[in-house]
Order: C-alpha cells, then sequence, then structure tokens
C-alpha cells in the first residue's frame, strides 16, 4: 500500500505567515507528519521578510525580492493556505475566530502574528498616517508616496514617530531614496530625551552622525498630539509639515490577543521554554507576539528563526502525543546589522561597532540566504521510461500532474460522441433538443431548469472550494437567465478521522451556503463519501425569470460580452508546479469564487443568447453559441481581459491538461495567431464569466452596470458577424 497517503487524523493551525512559521513549513516540507494536516491562515498571499525592508525602501531590492511566497510554500508543504485574518482564539473550544468566514477548529495551534506600530490612541493617526509593522502596507504607501512626490504630486517631507533603530533605520533608507527630489526632507520624532535608547554608545555616535550627514532632523523630547493630512502636531504647540507619516515607536501587540484567556505579559502571548502558552500547551507562540517569560528579551527578528527548529520539534511532539518537549534558550546578545541607507552598514554587538560597504555585503549573503531557502523549486523533468505503452505521452497528466477544476474535464469531442450515441430524450417532461447548459423540463404551462456539474478540487482549502464549486454548478442555471432554487450537494473527501469529516463537511456546506443564500436558493440535502482526493458537485434547479436564454439567438452586429477574466486554467497549471506567483493565485481565486447572480440580472434582459465560460474554454463555448446561432464571430485579442500573470505563464508554455483537446475540436473552425494571448482562447475557466450577445448600441450601457456591480473587468471582445460557424481572432 505505498504511495497512499495517511489519513488526517490531527488539525494543526498555524496563525500568520511570520519567519518562524515560513521556516517550519520549509522544513515540514522535508519530513512531513503522516496524519497531520497543516492549516496556514494569513490575510496575505505573501509575507514580507523584514531584514530586507530597509534595503526595499532605499531602492536596492524589489518588492518581490524580500515577499515570501506562502502559497508556493503551502503548495511544498503538502498545506492548505487561507487567505484571512485571524481575530480570536477559543481555547477551550479549540477553535480559531476568522474575520470573513466561520470559527476554524484545531488540535494543535501556532500564533506567529509579529506585532504592530500603530498608534491609535494619536488622533488622526489612522487617517493620516502608516505603520511600519506590518509592514506590507507600509512598503506599498512608501512606493505610491515615492511616486507622487518624484512628480511634485505632494511634498517630499517624510515624518517618522520613533527614534529607536527601527525607526532611525528606515529615516536614513528613506532619505537615501528622496535623494535629488526638490523639497526632500526627513524628520524623526521621539518621544524620549534620547534616541537610540537600546543601543551601545559607540553605535549611538555613529548613528546620529550618519542622521546629520543625511541631511534628517531629529527631535528629542517630541511628543505626537495629533496628525492631519499634511502635518505632525506636538505638545509643545510646535507643527511639522508632512507628506507622509510613519510610525516606528516601538512595539504593540495586536488587540485581539487579550480576549483569548491566555496569559499574556504586556498584550503579548506568555510562552515558556518550550514556546508553549502557560495557559494552554496546545496553543504555541513565537516571533515578536510572545513573551518568553523564562528569558525575556527585546523584540528581534533573529529569535524568530532559531525558535522555527524548537517549534517544529514540539508541535510534531504535540500532534503525536508523545509528550517530549525540546526547550528553546536565547543567546543573551546578538550582532545587530544596521543598514544606513547606501549600500554600507553598522554592526553592534557588546558595545562595539564597526561599518562599512563590506558589512553590507555580509548582511546582503545573510538575506539571499535566508530568502533563498523559500525560492521555487526547479520543475522535475521526468525520467525516459525504457519502453511505454503507445499513446500514453499524448495523455493529460502523463507528464505533470492531472490539473484541478475544470481542467480535470474531459475533452468536449469524447462527451459529444457518448451523447450521440444516445437516442433523443423521450419524455413529456423533458423540453428535447436543447442542447443548452442545463436541462428544461416542462410543469404543464411552467418551465424549470436543472444543471449538475463537479469539480476536483484545485485549492486545499474546503471553505473556498466549496463557494467555487457553487459558483461554478451555478453559472448553467445563470446562463439561462433562471433564478437558483433547490440544491443537492455531492462531496468526496479525502480519508480522514470522523473528527476531521465533521470539521471539513462544516466548512464545505458553509462555503457553499454563502454562495446559495445569496443566489436565492437552499441547501436541501445530498451525498458524501470517502475517496482519494476532495470533489465536490452540486446539482441546481431554477425558475426562469422571465423567457428563458439559450445559446441560439445571437445577430449579425451584436456584441460580444464577457463578465471575467480569462486565465485560471494556465494560472493553476502553473501553480501546481509552484511557478505562478502568490499574488497571482489569490487573484484567480477570489475571481473563481465571485458569484454572478448579479451579473445574470443584468444582461438576461438585454441578451440575445448566454452560456458561461467553463472547461471547453472562450473559444469552445463561444463555438457552441455560434452553432446554435447559425452565425460566426470576431474577437479582439488585446480586448480580452486576463488575470495578472496569465498571459505571462502562457508565453512560457504553461497550461492546463484540458486545453489541447479544447484546440484540437476546433481546428479548422478557428482563425487565430500563434501568440500566448491567443492560446488563453483555448483555457478551461474554472468558475468562469458569462459570455453574452447583446445589441451593439446597448454594449457600453450594460457594461456600466456590470463594473457598477462589482465586475470591474467585464468587457466587450469582439463581435457576432454573418457566416458559418466559425471563430476570427486578431
Amino acid at each position: 500500500m505505498t504511495g497512499i497517503p495517511a489519513p488526517w487524523t490531527r488539525d494543526l493551525v498555524l496563525i500568520g505567515g511570520g519567519h518562524t512559521h515560513a521556516l517550519v513549513l520549509h522544513r515540514w516540507a522535508m519530513a512531513p507528519l503522516p496524519g497531520a494536516r497543516v492549516t496556514v491562515v494569513n490575510p496575505d498571499p505573501s509575507a514580507p521578510y523584514t531584514g530586507m525592508l530597509p534595503g526595499h525602501i532605499a531602492g536596492h531590492y524589489s518588492r518581490a525580492a524580500l515577499e515570501i511566497d506562502l502559497v508556493r510554500l503551502a503548495r511544498r508543504a503538502g498545506a492548505r493556505l487561507i487567505l484571512d485574518r485571524a481575530c480570536g482564539i477559543d481555547p477551550g473550544a479549540r477553535r480559531v475566530r476568522l474575520r470573513g468566514r466561520p470559527d476554524l477548529a484545531y488540535d494543535v495551534l501556532s500564533v506567529d502574528i509579529g506585532i504592530t506600530s500603530d498608534l491609535p490612541m494619536v488622533p488622526g493617526y489612522g487617517a493620516h498616517a502608516v505603520s511600519a509593522k506590518p509592514l506590507g502596507g507600509y512598503a506599498r504607501a512608501w512606493e505610491e508616496f515615492v511616486a507622487r512626490a518624484t512628480r511634485g504630486a505632494v511634498p517630499a517631507r517624510v515624518v517618522v514617530i520613533g527614534g529607536g533603530v527601527a525607526g532611525v533605520e528606515l529615516a536614513l533608507a528613506m532619505a537615501f531614496r528622496l535623494r535629488g527630489v526638490p523639497g526632500a526632507q526627513v524628520t524623526v520624532l521621539e518621544a524620549g530625551a534620547q534616541a537610540l535608547p537600546h543601543l551601545g554608545r559607540a553605535a549611538r555616535a555613529r548613528l546620529l552622525g550618519h542622521l546629520r550627514a543625511a541631511g534628517i532632523m531629529l527631535q528629542t523630547g517630541a511628543s505626537v498630539v495629533g496628525i492631519g493630512a499634511d502635518h505632525v502636531d506636538l505638545a509643545d504647540g510646535a507643527s511639522v509639515p508632512a507628506g507622509l507619516v510613519v510610525g516606528a515607536a516601538g512595539s504593540r501587540p495586536h488587540d485581539w490577543l487579550r480576549d483569548t484567556g491566555l496569559a499574556l505579559q504586556d498584550g503579548f502571548i506568555t510562552v515558556g521554554p518550550t514556546l508553549q502558552s502557560v495557559t494552554d500547551p496546545r496553543v504555541f507562540a513565537v516571533g515578536d507576539c510572545a513573551h518568553m517569560q523564562h528569558a525575556p528579551r527585546a523584540k528581534a527578528g533573529v529569535y524568530a528563526v532559531r525558535q522555527a527548529p524548537v517549534l517544529l520539534a514540539n508541535l510534531r511532539a504535540a500532534l503525536a502525543e508523545t509528550g517530549v518537549q525540546r526547550r528553546y534558550w536565547p543567546q543573551r546578545d546578538y550582532l545587530k546589522l544596521i543598514s544606513l541607507g547606501d549600500r554600507k552598514a553598522l554592526a553592534d554587538k557588546w558595545s562595539l561597532a564597526v561599518e562599512g560597504a563590506w558589512l553590507w555585503r555580509l548582511k546582503d549573503r545573510i538575506d539571499a540566504k535566508f530568502m533563498q531557502q523559500f525560492a521555487p523549486p526547479v520543475p522535475a523533468v521526468p525520467a525516459a521510461s525504457k519502453l511505454r505503452a503507445a499513446g500514453l505521452d499524448q495523455m493529460p497528466g502523463a507528464a505533470r500532474p492531472l490539473c484541478g477544476g475544470c481542467g480535470a474535464k474531459m475533452g468536449s469531442g469524447a462527451l459529444q460522441q457518448a451523447l450521440a450515441a444516445l437516442p433523443p430524450p423521450d419524455h413529456p417532461d423533458v423540453e428535447a433538443g436543447a442542447g443548452d447548459d442545463a436541462a428544461i423540463l416542462r410543469m404543464g404551462d411552467r418551465r424549470q431548469v436543472i444543471a449538475t456539474d463537479h469539480l476536483r478540487a484545485l485549492v486545499d482549502d474546503p471553505y473556498t472550494m466549496a463557494r467555487i464549486a457553487a459558483v461554478h454548478a451555478l453559472g448553467d442555471v445563470w446562463a439561462m437567465g433562471a433564478q437558483p432554487q433547490a440544491v443537492l450537494a455531492s462531496i468526496t473527501l479525502p480519508h480522514m478521522s470522523p473528527a476531521l469529516q465533521g470539521r471539513t463537511l462544516a466548512e464545505v456546506m458553509a462555503g457553499a451556503h454563502a454562495v446559495v443564500a445569496e443566489a436565492g436558493g437552499a441547501i436541501v440535502g445530498g451525498h458524501s463519501a470517502m475517496g482519494a482526493e476532495m470533489v465536490i458537485g452540486f446539482t441546481v434547479t431554477g425558475r426562469p425569470e422571465g423567457a428563458l436564454l439559450t445559446k441560439g439567438g445571437a445577430r449579425p452586429g451584436d456584441a460580444l460580452v464577457l463578465v471575467k477574466p480569462l486565465g485560471t486554467g494556465t494560472l493553476l497549471a502553473a501553480e501546481m508546479q509552484m511557478q505562478a506567483a502568490g499574488d497571482d493565485v489569490a487573484a484567480a481565486l477570489a475571481a473563481m469564487a465571485q458569484p454572478q447572480g448579479q451579473a445574470a440580472a443584468i444582461l438576461a434582459p438585454r441578451a440575445r443568447a448566454m452560456t458561461d465560460v467553463t472547461g471547453f474554454g472562450l473559444a469552445g463555448h463561444l463555438m457552441e453559441m455560434l452553432v446554435a446561432s447559425g452565425v460566426a464571430a470576431e474577437l479582439d485579442l488585446e480586448a480580452l481581459p486576463l488575470l495578472s500573470g496569465a498571459e505571462v505563464l502562457a508565453g512560457q508554455g504553461h497550461g492546463s491538461t484540458i486545453a489541447p483537446s479544447n484546440r484540437a475540436v476546433l481546428e479548422g473552425r478557428i482563425t487565430a495567431p500563434e501568440t500566448a494571448r491567443a492560446a488563453l482562447l483555448f483555457d478551461p475557466q474554472t468558475a468562469g464569466g458569462l459570455l453574452a450577445a447583446v445589441p451593439e448600441q446597448e454594449l457600453a450601457t450594460l457594461l456600466d452596470a456590470l463594473h457598477g456591480a462589482g465586475f470591474g473587468r467585464a468587457a466587450g471582445i469582439g463581435r457576432v458577424v454573418a457566416g458559418a460557424p466559425g471563430i476570427t481572432a486578431r
């Protein structure tokens, strides 16, 4: 029975994508614990590495260079990634409260959420300032500010609140980046009597000298009492002009920790030498959000990095219930490498200070080595086989894993051949010859539609996967202008313990319910089973709001409208090989999970024909519409809305396993250039956009309505023309 994954029996939840958790995932990928399901909760698909932030602010590193891609890392570790923000923990019930979805159950929990440097007690801070930590928002705000200041749209004046190491280091970086910008001025405000209080005397003197040399103003004893749109007010009545205000005044714990019932020290989770909460041994905390009761230390990234092997060992022991825990004892002092803005750094240890370009190069090598651990692996090249059955090399999934979602569907040719072998429907309640997205049932003088669809999991998060599958299944009903009614679920889960079955099914049904209820339908039952992998499907009935829309009815001169961007198949295929950027994958998942009920309500009253773009790609589903209508179409390739990263990945040769079949079935019926953009015409879409033929004179009005309803990428992509069914794409 080798090669069969062990059933899941325990849930490990990691809140936050901090440095310690990133290293745990990296090492978990090399030696996972059989039976343990790992879940990472983080609001963003990537986590920035703080050690390289000053270099990025100074312009030495790109934003991508300091981002740990959590999507790739989770894929490599076999973990599921939930893109949401934790807002509470219930240790008694062993549940994590999330901001945008139902609670998440755990058996063992670890918290690595860092700190914040915001100042909510200062009037105007929330509206007019940005915190250095968490640093993702600061990095984005800084880039926007530099662009505006460079073109003179905002005064190039920066005020940093906080004169500690972090504030001074960032001030030097920002002053370096603003060199040559007219009127540039950086000011550091320190409430205490002395800046850099935690550095040795020699290092402090050197850094103060660098502030003066860079023209940075330092004001000590400066208590901030208010922040306006273009200034900072001080307690002595003075006002400091500011185009950007950055909060770097020490570290503050996240507010929601105080309501967890865990023991805290100054708001930070109190842990012992095993990194377990002193309140609950099933809860671990690491990095800046933890207070080490056995060895109190100032907040520093070096401790988070060195906690990783101990945390990994102890998490594994807790999940296996061995009772054996390792102890972590931090060093008393460590080498502090402080960037000086330009490509130089200062080192401080044991009250000794040294600086120079060689220290920057040393720091750069240390940072590069750390980040290299999370670099995407080179795709494996299949080993040559001595003997293979004929035709195997042409099979989808033979050379690489079979895609999920609609990428796992069979080609349309096979389905059409199978259906053609059946006799036409001969039932008084079934409307024969409809050939559309959903079957049409007659009930006296009334009509109803019924559709079914299922998806092989394309993401390991059951809640998100259920949302996508529900949107996908409802698409056939929406495409015919019908209102969803009853929904039956069909769910296959991987092998797991009864407790995890219950948790997972609850996540699936919660995600599906959120979509179905919003659409006006109701989940009334279903079936479940265990299998090799997660598969989620739904059967849906729908009630026509007016006349039923079909694929037939498009007329020459009509405009073609596509509601969602293309590229999900290509992005997901690349993600399976860990070659797609996490931000792009997250955007694709969000697009797939967006319901289209409002779009259908806007288009259905005016559309002459409509369908949804799914497994057979835009070209395949458009061709079905053209055949049913007896017309042809011209597409504007430049007008196609595309998901970020899709065209680049297609140009690199990435594509879904069903894409070649989608292309082959249209051979001789489509004319298109051999470009990456044109290749996306055959890309299978999961929960793809509605495609409608509408009167050309109404196109602008309909697009305005779609954009206003949240479908900002909806676009006119071409027009219907007279002629034999066929597609010309230019």
